[in-house]
């Protein structure tokens, strides 16, 4: 299986993390419990009761996981913080070992010749924030502020690509509205709330982290989707697209882009809500000027309109989630190269900015074979055909700067546990040991060939 495809000179070739999916050591050196933790222990919760511990232990082997890094290639390499582990109590104190922790792999990444790309949360929130009212307290957006201005006093001086949050939209309608992720709450209203909050807590950020890192570039990383309609759709068809896109996107994409939420989504969740947690100035401070935007896409969403359905979402009356389209992956997610790049191309034109795919992958039920390798042809082909829409992507006129690979290696898989695997690395949970599959060295291999 060959791969031509040439990609611009300066185009960054990375892999992405985040901290409670590899981790491990909940416990160690001072960390206090975040949601996650909490989510777990619930019985039903997470499949075969997996929790965060010990992940891929790589709180205790970042030095090897950095060299596996600097072997693959990568150019830049994109984590998250875990807030319990610097700041315990959620505000106040910091922890200096959990400060630290990342201040070595910051400094052995740079000696690597490898560019870190922070993300300050990646939704493992102190429980005891939680226990405060979580993403549902207006105030969390100067507990934010404040995790911010340490981590980024700490590292700001090596660290030159910040992004405020990862994927919004599940630490809010994902996990306040459906439930599948912690908190675990179902509530329409609570999942609005949650967004806001997690907007205004990223425009009370930004300024924070250009005042502590002057020419760093400061982002946020969304997970839009693209949605299908039937293909041939009547005007009600068409209403349900709007609706779906207006909860899976437009609640992002209106605030941070264009200082105010899509009317169409006050109107149809006006139902449920005044939006009195809307104040005054709110839309001025979210819509805080950004130097890029990443994008977070796996596959897209089908919606077809549905007399009497009601879509758990917010304004999702008369809206119903039709099938994928096969092949599938593991997850049972639609496998659409098109879908890629036609939302690759909706966030260029929402931002104007450029833009990172900062994760990009697919599961499969990998093994280690006889002869010791992981042969994965599935993941191999996914990503070819994607980094192929991504080019596409560029050529029509989309300001596409990198791609990260998700993941560096399995890790839990949060509701999942460790039953799904995303890595272009093995990890054998028992043991440790990390295996590069095929895909990582065929990822290896394109990334070499544009560095020849």
């Amino acid at each position: 299986m060959t791969f031509d495809t040439r990609f611009p000179d300066g185009f960054l070739w990375g892999a992405a993390t985040a901290s409670f999916q590899i981790e491990g050591s909940t416990t160690a050196d001072g960390r206090s419990p975040s949601i996650w933790d909490t989510f777990c222990d619930v019985e039903g919760n997470v499949i075969n009761k997996d929790t965060g511990d010990p992940a891929c232990d790589h709180y205790r082997r970042m030095p090897q996981d950095v060299v596996l890094m600097k072997e693959l290639g990568l150019d830049a390499y994109r984590f998250s913080i875990a807030w319990p582990r610097v700041i315990p109590t959620g505000t106040g104190e910091v922890n200096p070992a959990g400060i630290d922790f990342y201040s070595r792999l910051v400094d052995d990444l740079l000696e690597n010749g490898i560019r870190p790309f922070v993300t300050l949360y990646h939704w493992d929130l102190p429980q005891v924030l939680d226990d405060r009212g979580g993403w549902l307290n207006r105030d969390i957006k100067d507990w934010f502020a404040e995790y911010t201005q340490t981590v980024v006093s700490h590292l700001g001086d090596r660290v030159t690509n910040w992004t405020t949050l990862n994927e919004p939209w599940c630490s809010s309608l994902l996990s306040y509205t459906l439930g599948h992720h912690a908190p675990g709450h179902t509530d329409r209203v609570e999942g609005l709330v949650a967004a806001h909050h997690l907007m205004l807590a990223h425009g009370t950020a930004v300024p924070v982290i250009r005042e502590n890192c002057p020419g760093a570039e400061v982002s946020i990383t969304l997970n839009p989707t693209q949605v299908y309609g039937p293909d041939n759709p009547t005007d009600a068809d068409l209403d349900a697209v709007r609706r779906a896109d207006d909860a899976l996107n437009g609640i992002f994409f209106g605030p941070l882009f264009h200082g105010a939420y899509p009317q169409s989504l006050l109107e149809n969740t006006a139902a449920i809500t005044d939006h009195g947690y809307i104040h005054d100035g709110d839309l001025e401070v979210m819509s805080a000027p950004l130097d890029n935007l990443g994008v977070n896409n796996y596959f897209p969403t089908r919606v077809k309109a549905t007399e009497g359905a009601v879509h758990p979402l917010p304004g999702g009356e008369g809206v119903e989630e039709t099938d994928p389209h096969p092949p599938l992956t593991d997850m049972g997610w639609e496998i659409s190269p098109q879908g890629h790049h036609d939302i690759l191309m909706r966030s260029a034109q929402e931002c104007g900015l450029p833009i990172y795919v900062t994760e990009n992958g697919s599961a499969w039920p990998d093994e280690v074979s006889e002869d010791g390798a992981v042969h994965d042809p599935d993941r191999t082909a996914y990503l070819h055909g994607h980094l192929d829409a991504v080019r596409q992507a560029i050529d029509d006129g989309a300001d596409i700067r990198g791609y990260f690979a998700w993941s560096l290696m399995d890790n839990f898989e949060w509701a999942f546990g460790y039953s799904k695997r995303f890595g272009i690395v093995h990890v054998d949970y028992d043991t440790q040991k990390r295996t590069v599959k095929d895909s990582g060295h065929e990822y290896a291999r394109i990334i070499a060939a544009h560095h020849g």
